[in-house]
């Protein structure tokens, strides 16, 4: 499952980023993320003089601070599916996606860097997560139409809905309780997310 969303939609950095790429990138990356876990905003002009060059050096190994950003989000979005994925193993069809998806959205609605991230910067936290203009929301429903191929087979729900389509629809109901405050002045909730899979997934059928 870990490589689904990249494969399915890589990026001029992703690539970069990859096992034999760019090591330079592959540096400035790593102190880039480790200031987002510690709660702090990645900022073009303090990476460069971390690293002892300047902004048009750092620009050139990683692109801007959006394509860098997204790395990031997805660098982590990655080990909290494969944490929840390990920690379902023993059920199986719509009840080991709908307990999977739950785990993300609770497990990304409790972490602290997370949800300062989304208050820092709601706008561009919600441009980067839930638009197709970013590679995170692509690689996110390529991983649930993953699951969803695998739990459900090619013809899920009896056939009443196509593979990518069910797939978009989790991934939005997901979106839907992680960010709710940013986009209704809602309180995130894992818990009504996992009501809402399972209706979607007819899981108590």
């Amino acid at each position: 499952m870990e490589g689904v969303g990249l494969a399915a939609a890589p990026s001029w950095l992703s690539e970069r980023l990859a096992p034999g790429g760019h090591a330079d990138a592959r540096r400035a990356f790593l102190i880039a993320r480790e200031s987002f876990i510690a709660g702090r905003r990645i900022d073009m002009g303090a990476l460069a003089a971390t690293l002892g060059i300047d902004r048009t050096s750092l620009f050139r190994w990683v692109g801007n601070r959006d394509a860098l950003l997204s790395e990031v989000l997805w660098s982590l979005a990655v080990p909290t599916l494969a944490q929840a994925e390990a920690a379902v193993t023993e059920r199986a069809g719509a009840e080991r996606i709908a307990e999977l998806l739950t785990r993300f959205v609770d497990d990304l609605n409790t972490a602290p860097y997370f949800r300062e991230f989304l208050r820092r910067e709601p706008a561009r936290a919600l441009r980067l997560l839930t638009t197709k203009e970013s590679e995170i929301q692509r690689r996110y429903v390529a991983t649930a139409e993953w699951l969803v191929r695998r739990d459900l087979g090619s013809a899920p729900l009896d056939g009443a809905i196509d593979v990518h389509e069910l797939a978009y629809l989790l991934v939005r109901v997901s979106e839907s309780f992680t960010y709710a405050d940013l986009i209704a002045g809602d309180e995130p909730s894992a818990a009504r997310a996992r009501t809402a899979f399972r209706v979607l997934l007819r899981a108590d059928r």
